[in-house]
């Protein structure tokens, strides 16, 4: 039954990458957007307010704003419950519906379930694909078969969905409510934070976060009258719509404490150290490689917001080094809060502090940037602690060490596949090949067919198991060009 559980919570997770790798960078250019096009901002910078490059931007904004609303399995959900809240009475009126939980969806007054409604919907379309893509159907319905049905099927599914889900939801939503007791209190952020780095080695951090950004868990705040739920619609709000120079200005702390400069924390200051660290404790003869590695990996979490290349470097062969990084990110969190810092949006990366925290008013990043050195200082000593005390074997101390990513830089990718292929065990060996932002996640038939000593010569970063017949290898951003070139041979 466990092993049941876990290999659906991992195909769970890789439901999940698609629409994250899509949200992602719409995500970005809608903050970018939304910030450049602020009457706020283009006081302070006149040349925004240029007809072409205020048309460009509030375009992009549009067009990037369609993109998170046009599945049609969310569609027939968010219908169905309104048909539901008129056909028993429920309707609020236009001017109170934000009280009574429910919101304008496309134009469609519905219950409002936010970020949930489209977890259902994925991952009824995820099971339906699957299950019903070569579906074979008599004759006369013949047009309706294979891929064809999978649409058909959903819209009836999420069609019961959205007439039952109301019955249940109040009992849900009371229980987030009851969650948001322990998130909004004076060590939240430390949940929070320490949370989410927590469920990074399983990749369910997203589902996490989403939980106090899109729900009840996060809070609900009144803003004008309209209330909004979680904190990332509040802050949305906020930052977007009424700017600095609004009275509403002052929640962005409390809002802020749960979202960019946690993550901050951990690309501009946990990871330096860390990465400082191992190099120090590195044996002499690897430090040149090690030091290439390291810069690779704070780089790309400094500039991309991507930091399992360096969390996986340790997080399987030091364990307890790992929750207690996890648990310093939290404490750092925490004190964020409490000097009130409040630079918001959702990433961590450098370009992310210089627009949400340099160029706004009230954001405290004077107190950030004391507080992160002083996080920095604790991390590299608590590192280089460990890591010499219990001779971890972080990169650069293995006794066979694998630290020569040279076809990964020369993106070799030909030749890393036939590595990979070869040390999995051969094609046969092979059931199904994903990857998600920087791992390749690999089915086997028989794990004890890898070879490790193989595997190393094509410059991985890490490599794990984290079920009996899976197996994950951490190559970085560019993992997703190794994947396309396993595919490519696997097919020939």
């Amino acid at each position: 039954m466990l092993k049941k559980y876990s290999d659906q919570i991992q195909k769970f997770g890789r439901s999940l990458l698609l629409p994250i790798g899509v949200m992602a960078p719409v995500g970005m250019i809608l903050g970018i957007t939304g910030v450049f096009v602020q009457s706020y901002m283009i006081a302070r910078f006149p040349g925004l307010g240029n007809p072409i490059i205020n048309t460009t931007l509030v375009s992009l904004r549009t067009i990037a704003g369609t993109v998170f609303a046009s599945v049609l399995g969310y569609l027939i959900l968010i219908i169905s419950m309104s048909v539901w809240l008129s056909v028993t009475g429920n309707m609020a009126a236009p001017n109170v519906m934000s009280q009574m939980g429910q919101i304008k969806v496309l134009g469609i007054q519905t219950l409002n379930i936010n970020a949930m409604g489209g977890i259902a919907a994925g991952l009824v379309a995820a099971w339906a694909t699957d299950k019903f893509y070569n579906l074979e159907l008599p004759i006369a319905f013949a047009f309706f078969a294979g891929k064809k049905s999978v649409s058909i099927i959903c819209m009836g599914i999420m069609l019961i969905i959205g007439i039952t889900l109301p019955f249940i939801w109040q009992y849900f939503v009371t229980g987030l409510t009851g969650l948001s007791v322990i998130f909004l209190s004076k060590v939240g952020p430390f949940f929070t934070a320490a949370g989410e780095r927590l469920f990074i080695p399983f990749g369910l951090h997203h589902l996490w976060n989403a939980l106090f950004r899109f729900t009840e868990a996060g809070g609900s705040y009144v803003i004008d009258g309209t209330t909004y739920v979680g904190v990332v619609p509040t802050m949305n709000h906020v930052l977007f719509t009424l700017g600095p120079n609004s009275e509403y200005w002052a929640l962005m702390p409390k809002l802020t404490r749960f979202m960019a400069q946690q993550q901050m924390l951990c690309t501009m200051f946990a990871f330096p150290a860390i990465a400082l660290a191992m190099y120090h404790t590195a044996y002499k003869e690897n430090k040149k490689m090690v030091k290439g590695l390291m810069i690779t990996c704070v780089m790309t979490a400094l500039l991309g917001n991507v930091t399992e290349p360096l969390e996986f470097s340790f997080v399987f062969i030091a364990p307890l080094l790992y929750v207690i990084y996890a648990c310093i990110i939290g404490i750092g969190a925490v004190a964020l809060s409490l000097v009130n810092v409040g630079i918001g949006y959702i990433r961590g990366t450098i370009f992310d502090f210089a627009i949400f925290g340099l160029l706004y008013k009230d954001t405290n990043w004077v107190s950030f940037i004391i507080v992160g050195l002083i996080l920095s200082v604790a991390t590299y000593f608590i590192f280089k602690y460990f890591i010499l005390k219990f001779n971890i074997k972080t990169p650069g101390r293995e006794d066979t060490p694998s630290l020569d990513n040279t076809l990964i830089k020369e993106k070799r990718y030909s030749e890393i596949a036939d590595i990979v292929i070869e040390g999995l065990g051969g094609r046969s060996n092979i059931v199904n090949v994903d990857n998600c932002i920087t791992r390749l996640r690999i089915d086997l038939v028989d794990t004890k067919l890898v070879d490790q000593k193989i595997l190393e010569k094509s410059g991985y970063s890490g490599l794990f198991f984290p079920l009996p017949k899976h197996i994950h290898i951490v190559y970085g951003p560019l993992v997703e060009f190794v994947r396309n070139a396993i595919d490519d041979k696997l097919k020939k």
